[in-house]
């Protein structure tokens, strides 16, 4: 029945990012080392986004243009790029997340 079917809002593929979203991920990138960004796919209730985490395990996620655009994004500021799918998480993201919570 057509009554339930859902439409997407940008038409069946990523939304895009907004500038505070780039900006915020760019802040990030200019203010820590040793940034690496994983690339989240896009899920049935989020768009893709993409991770950014520094040498430390400090991390930060947004919203961005597809896998394409997490891609050109990391090249045009100079990180790698990882398919966090194919690479998982790497454990100073782990690490941080659990000293935070020792710190709670």
């Amino acid at each position: 029945m057509a009554w339930f079917r859902r439409r997407s809002k940008s038409g069946g593929g990523d939304r895009p990012a907004n500038r505070a979203d780039l900006e915020h991920l760019e802040q990030f990138i200019r203010t820590r080392r040793g940034v690496e960004a994983f690339i989240e796919p896009r899920t049935t209730v989020t768009e893709t986004t993409i991770v950014l985490i520094a040498h430390d395990g400090e991390w930060t996620r947004r919203r961005i243009d597809g896998p394409e655009g997490a891609r050109r994004f990391g090249h045009r500021l100079g990180i790698p790029v990882y398919d966090v799918a194919l690479v998982g998480y790497p454990k100073r993201m782990r690490e941080f997340n659990e000293r935070r919570k020792q710190a709670n």
